[in-house]
């Protein structure tokens, strides 16, 4: 039966191999990812406290550098808000810097409020130039009772979880946009919210089925009118009347009755949208794949600042892969 002699052949041939060329560069990448070298620029000694408020209420006494410095230096090293406020101390005091550091409490109050900084955005793609952007979600456990207490007790179970998007360059691996939405928030209504994050000129933009839907050509294409959008049809989608003006997507569409999806993929090149999935392994074996704080503002803030932290340890060092060539003997 041909599906048996398809099967055979894989089975023959194995997963396809990979060899990173850039081996010690990499791991040298790997090992300054939990390097601890601390620096405090004069800029950063001088924005540790907050600025005079010119409006009612209390005065704040750490700025939001302060706050998101001992939030980001706790997440690197999988610490509480306690360890994180030790750490920071004893590094600072190690420093010889006379600064105080947020106790937990702050730490717990002001990351609701916090709003991240121009830093946590700079971008190093060349100016001028267009980028390729994958677009994906996952789902992130938050705090709960579990599923342990379910199972032995029957009650129901108070846990959740939240959906973090994430918008990322398909050539450098980079994520230049989020958002963290609830569990029943669609992926394509972030669609809006990820764009306005990016400034770049988008050449292609590529993603999975659930953001199929001429309201997502249409969202891409406003953002940048010559984009590529690659986005598999539904199997039951048809084409717009031919009245109508002509869409990517009626061309997706009619490539597929014609070629069939597989060969409507290679020539899209669709397979590169792999790379969000590997982005999003990346943030949880790297960041975990939970959120510690309880209230969705400080989740939101968890996660902004998940995300830096994983670019900031990317453009440390990033593997550069190649396909190894089958041997003939393997095809046979």
């Amino acid at each position: 039966m041909p599906h048996k002699h398809n099967a055979d052949r894989r089975h023959r041939i194995g997963k396809m191999k990979f060899k990173v060329m850039n081996w010690a560069e990499y791991e040298a990448g790997l090992c300054r990812r939990c390097s601890l070298t601390v620096w405090v620029t004069p800029e950063a000694l001088l924005g540790w406290a907050a600025p005079r408020r010119k409006t009612r209420g209390g005065q704040p006494r750490y700025s939001d550098l302060a706050i998101e410095t001992t939030l980001m230096l706790g997440m690197v090293f999988g610490l509480r808000l306690r360890q994180s406020e030790g750490l920071l101390r004893s590094v600072l005091d190690m420093m010889g810097l006379d600064l105080s550091v947020p106790d937990h409490t702050t730490l717990s109050r002001r990351a609701r409020t916090w709003k991240p900084s121009g830093r946590s955005n700079d971008r190093q793609h060349v100016a001028g130039g267009s980028i390729h952007v994958l677009v994906d979600s996952t789902g992130l456990k938050i705090y709960g009772a579990g599923q342990w207490l379910e199972e032995k007790h029957g009650a129901k179970s108070r846990r959740g979880w939240r959906k973090l998007h994430l918008a990322v360059d398909a050539d450098s691996g980079e994520v230049i946009a989020h958002s963290l939405t609830d569990q029943e928030t669609g992926d394509a209504s972030q669609l809006e919210p990820l764009l306005d994050q990016i400034n770049e000129e988008i050449g292609q933009f590529t993603a999975d089925g659930a953001y199929d839907g001429y309201p997502t050509y249409d969202a891409v294409l406003r953002h940048s009118a010559g984009a590529k959008v690659v986005i598999p049809p539904r199997s039951n989608a048809v084409e717009r009347p031919s009245a109508q003006s002509c869409c990517q997507r009626d061309d997706h569409i009619a490539s597929m009755q014609i070629d069939g999806r597989l060969k409507w993929q290679t020539s899209t090149g669709y397979g590169k949208r792999a790379l969000a999935e590997t982005a999003m392994g990346r943030y949880k074996g790297v960041i975990g794949p939970r959120l510690r704080a309880r209230s969705f503002l400080a989740q939101q803030t968890e996660a902004a600042i998940g995300v830096t932290i994983l670019n900031r340890m990317l453009a440390c060092g990033r593997p550069k892969s190649v396909r190894c060539e089958v041997s003939a003997e393997a095809t046979k």
